[in-house]
């Protein structure tokens, strides 16, 4: 692989539906390879759910061979126990990722929100209209997870973008989508 060839995979964790999406760069250019869910909800055991999602992480990475995962943070909410078991779905992704030995970054959702419309308050119908202009991909997507999970990829190509040599720096807001106006929303 040349150095601006690169496969990022982006996890929006969860215990009843956990999304995916894989972005492959080449040449500082995008483009979708694959998104789609885990569905967990048929399974009660909550340590079987998180079983079978260091599995199908696994499964990805060996199929896909990505560089780097990009993963959502779990954001705080009211319920302890929805967000311990958030937590340990997370969890579960990041060490299927690390056994091979694939470096990981973790985004809050208001970041990859921010990088992909422009608005960290923006909502998924929001961040998965952005992604169908952004990456072409099709509007029938069934879950908003997988879009989440691909904008989680995307937000992390944006980040690492400014990190490597040709990046690009803009005077303020106007000059930036100047240059980008897809990312218009």
């Amino acid at each position: 692989m040349a150095v601006n060839d690169r496969i990022i995979l982006g996890i929006d964790p969860g215990t009843i539906v956990m999304g995916y999406g894989l972005v492959h760069i080449v040449n500082n250019h995008p483009k979708m390879l694959a998104m789609g869910v885990i569905k967990l909800d048929k399974y009660d055991d909550h340590a079987i759910r998180l079983k079978l999602i260091f599995e199908r992480v696994i499964g990805l990475i060996d199929e896909y061979h990505p560089d780097e995962l990009a993963i959502e943070a779990p954001f705080f909410g009211k319920n302890v126990q929805s967000m311990l078991k958030l937590g340990r779905a997370q969890g579960v992704a990041i060490a299927a990722a690390l056994s091979r030995s694939i470096p990981m970054t973790e985004y809050s959702p208001k970041k990859i929100k921010m990088s992909i419309t422009g608005n960290g308050n923006a909502s998924k119908e929001q961040v998965a209209a952005m992604l169908q202009q952004l990456l072409g991909i099709k509007k029938e997507q069934e879950y908003l997870d997988a879009t989440d999970a691909l904008g989680a990829a995307l937000c992390h190509f944006y980040q690492s973008k400014g990190k490597t040599s040709g990046a690009k720096s803009y005077s303020g807001w106007k000059a930036f989508l100047a240059d980008n106006p897809k990312r218009k929303g």
